[in-house]
């Protein structure tokens, strides 16, 4: 397996844009959209999921099993005790950890690429590790609620994100549903009996409204939206 350069030149280019926008922030203490969280609850998360990103990579690397977080409590714990950090240091952190992460991507060969390793969520191929770190980016860029909504992703990204939702909502949704994207072949996901909910727009807004990130309203569609359960 080669290795996942496309994914790495995404996670570089959504990490470089949260460090801007951290610098231009004055401080972290204002609310994200994320219900119960501060901009510093957001950007502290940001550095502790890199850190454990790390840790899947170099159990991909070492074959020594090594979890994202010892448990799902010190995982909430770290990022509570992180996010009132003034924003200097909230900045230095997100950039140190984001460092690591890709020095820790160098190391691997396309044969430590194909290893298996795993998530609260399941196994996974190391290969998709980079694809989780460009999700949190870019998607959380658009919860720090400093000026980067939905439609700053690329639409490449935002193209792979619509059917990787897809794909998670294909068992959760009652009724079919047809993605029509601007350009490519529509995605579609649900039963496989009915009539599918035939739903288009902006690519960006797709994703937006697949992830809980936007509401949906600049979409076409002629049957209404389908109620989605969170995404995870």
């Amino acid at each position: 397996m080669s290795r996942p350069d496309k994914e790495l030149s995404w996670v570089s280019e959504g990490q470089a844009l949260c460090e801007r926008t951290v610098m231009e922030l004055a401080d972290l203490r204002g609310p994200a959209r994320l219900p119960g969280w501060s901009r510093g609850h957001v950007v502290t998360h940001l550095a502790r999921n890199a850190e454990g990103l790390c840790r899947l990579l170099t159990w991909a690397r070492t074959g020594i099993e090594t979890p994202m977080y010892p448990s799902v409590q010190e995982r909430d714990a770290d990022i509570e005790a992180g996010s009132g950090r003034d924003r200097t240091e909230q900045l230095d952190d997100l950039r140190r950890t984001g460092a690591a992460f890709a020095g820790a991507a160098r190391e691997l060969s396309s044969h430590h690429w194909e290893a298996t390793v795993s998530t609260r969520h399941g196994p996974l191929p190391a290969s998709t590790v980079p694809w989780v770190r460009v999700r949190e980016l870019w998607l959380h860029l658009v919860d720090l609620d400093a000026g980067v909504e939905i439609d700053r992703m690329p639409e490449d990204i935002a193209t792979a994100l619509v059917r990787d939702v897809a794909g998670w909502m294909h068992t959760r949704v009652s009724a079919r549903v047809e993605l029509r994207l601007p350009d490519g072949e529509p995605v579609t996901f649900g039963p496989e009996t009915g009539v599918p909910l035939s739903i288009s727009g902006p690519v960006q807004q797709l994703a937006g409204w697949l992830t809980g990130r936007c509401t949906g309203d600049r979409l076409t569609a002629p049957a209404g939206l389908p109620r989605l359960g969170r995404w995870i």
